[in-house]
């Protein structure tokens, strides 16, 4: 069995070989791979927020300094950070940089607020947050003096101010539950020796997505997160000229890995970072930083689609653009291709693994109506009946799947693991879909008795 943090569930060592022996993982940390592309792609632009440009470089060597900043100030292998940033370089940086300690980084929507952060620094047993001091409106900082004032767990906050901002919570330093305060801005130190870490570790944790109970903790390991993001990314061709705009929130699966932010960096290119996917400000961006793919839900591209005429953008740099989320109108997708000029790429996928995505080439009505084919030939699925039989394709059931990216357990939650997957590690996803003739999914719904769950990100909190 492979080794992962308490409370996680690693994957059976017969399916560990399995993976290895098929090339699928490569036992590379992210954070090293991010050395590699320093090296390869050094000069190259690897991040655009506004004004701001990074090249490879730059950024691999602002995560080295963070990342030895943050040891300075106590952070330790194993250790769990909750990361709620907008879609800002820093968000990048910080990721990179704790993942780079050895600590855990658990990705936040900036949306969430005490009832959602606390339980996840309850869970994790969190010793860190890194946030905004205030960010529209809302004082996050604030918030965390509250849960650290609960205790025991959290005791030091990094607070993110955007260029030109000034802290309210400049001059503090400790509070009087003995929870530190520092600028994300001033954590920074000269780099020491490389952690050695192994690759089968837990690199990151995502959130499950509903509205009606709190957030599951989904563990992705270097191993799994890597092969997901260069899976995409060869599927959809990805090359150092390609430009990816990340308008959805940053922590989510689509824009963080499918490919997005990780998939973009793996091959040279450039990531734009928006902090909100308001069509004015997105379609400004594409024109002006010449962007060629990008991923959205279905909401946010019928928004697009409406102000377009009126926008007078120039859209003609765009190849490719990935619906995903939520179920796809065929109207919308119809709209897609004629008046934007490029290619859609419908997708069904959930921070837990799976990801189903058409591919470049099927013909128009397999991507007009279908959620695709699973991205990895070991992906395995089953869309089952209420007695966990298999039914004929064409015929609707509950969809399960396991593979070389997909959780065998959520963190630390035995009882709702042990009705979540079969005996043979089978993820129930809880969405019903049929298969056609041609192996392709469409997902029509979900069972009446699981939590609607929201695959990449919450649209109600973008």
């Amino acid at each position: 069995m492979t080794s992962m943090l308490d409370g996680c569930t690693p994957w059976p060592e017969e399916f560990v070989d399995r993976y290895w022996a098929a090339g699928h993982w490569r036992g590379n940390t992210l954070d090293n791979l991010l050395r590699g592309w320093a090296v390869q792609y050094g000069l190259r632009t690897a991040l655009v927020h506004g004004g701001t440009r990074i090249t490879y470089a730059n950024l691999n060597r602002r995560v080295d300094r963070m990342a030895a900043g943050f040891r300075l100030r106590g952070l330790r292998p194993g250790q769990r950070v909750v990361v709620q940033l907008p879609n800002v370089p820093e968000f990048v940086i910080t990721v990179f940089a704790l993942m780079r300690v050895g600590t855990v980084p658990v990705l936040c929507p900036v949306s969430h607020r005490a009832p959602e952060v606390s339980h996840l620094v309850r869970v994790t047993e969190a010793t860190g947050y890194v946030g905004p001091s205030t960010y529209q409106g809302f004082d996050h900082t604030a918030m965390a003096a509250d849960i650290a004032a609960q205790g025991p767990f959290l005791r030091r906050v990094f607070t993110y101010e955007a260029p030109g901002a000034s802290s309210p919570y400049g001059g503090l330093t400790t509070d009087r539950s003995g929870c530190h305060y520092f600028p994300l801005g001033s954590i920074e130190a000269p780099p020491g020796p490389a952690c050695a870490q192994s690759a089968d570790q837990v690199a990151f944790f995502l959130l499950s997505g509903g509205t009606t109970a709190a957030p599951k903790l989904i563990p992705r390991t270097h191993n799994d997160y890597a092969y997901q993001a260069r899976a995409a990314a060869e599927l959809v061709s990805l090359a150092e000229n390609d430009v990816y705009l990340a308008a959805l929130p940053a922590e989510s699966n689509l824009t963080f890995g499918c490919p997005g932010i990780v998939g973009t960096l793996s091959v040279g290119g450039t990531v734009v970072l928006v902090e909100n996917p308001d069509p004015a400000e997105c379609l400004s961006a594409i024109e002006r930083e010449r962007v060629t793919v990008t991923s959205l839900v279905p909401a946010v591209a019928e928004r697009w689609l409406d102000v377009l005429p009126t926008a007078q953008a120039d859209l003609s740099s765009l190849r490719l653009v990935q619906v995903g989320g939520a179920p796809l109108h065929r109207a919308t997708a119809e709209r897609m291709g004629p008046e934007w000029g490029c290619r859609l790429q419908q997708v069904f996928g959930m921070a837990e693994g799976l990801l189903t995505l058409t591919r470049p080439a099927d013909p128009d009505e397999t991507v007009l109506t279908t959620q695709g084919r699973p991205l990895s030939p070991d992906d395995e699925i089953r869309i089952v009946d209420v007695d966990g039989q298999d039914v004929p394709d064409g015929e609707p059931g509950e969809l399960l799947a396991r593979g070389p990216y997909t959780l065998r357990g959520y963190y630390r939650a035995p009882d709702h693991n042990a009705r979540t997957f079969t005996t043979d590690g089978y993820f129930r996803t809880g969405d019903l879909a049929r298969r056609t003739p041609d192996g392709n999914l469409v997902v029509t719904g979900r069972l009446k008795d699981a939590p609607r769950r929201t695959d990449h990100g919450d649209p109600s909190g973008l």
